[in-house]
């Protein structure tokens, strides 16, 4: 199925990418003055990181496999009565 990009989506996605950008940037120009912007060691890193990937990734598969809108509900009707058909 062809999907067409949304302009919506790509201007929010673009918003994200440069607020990550100017935090890194940030971070880089602090870390090069001597700063450590943030006290945290790698290993809490990784745990926070590693965390908020689980979390993320359990509520996109919930969302992604579950009919929860109105219009995902009628859409599964109309692919149940196509498979009966078959």
């Amino acid at each position: 199925m062809d999907t067409i990009a949304n302009p919506k989506n790509n201007k929010t996605a673009g918003i994200v990418r440069l607020v990550v950008l100017l935090i890194l940037l940030i971070n880089q120009t602090l870390i090069s003055f001597g700063y450590n912007p943030l006290p945290f060691s790698e290993e809490q890193i990784y745990e926070g990181v590693s965390s908020i990937a689980l979390a993320v990734s359990a509520i996109y598969a919930w969302w992604k496999h579950n009919n929860i809108t109105k219009e995902a509900e009628e859409a599964q009707v109309v692919l149940e009565r196509k498979k009966e058909r078959k």
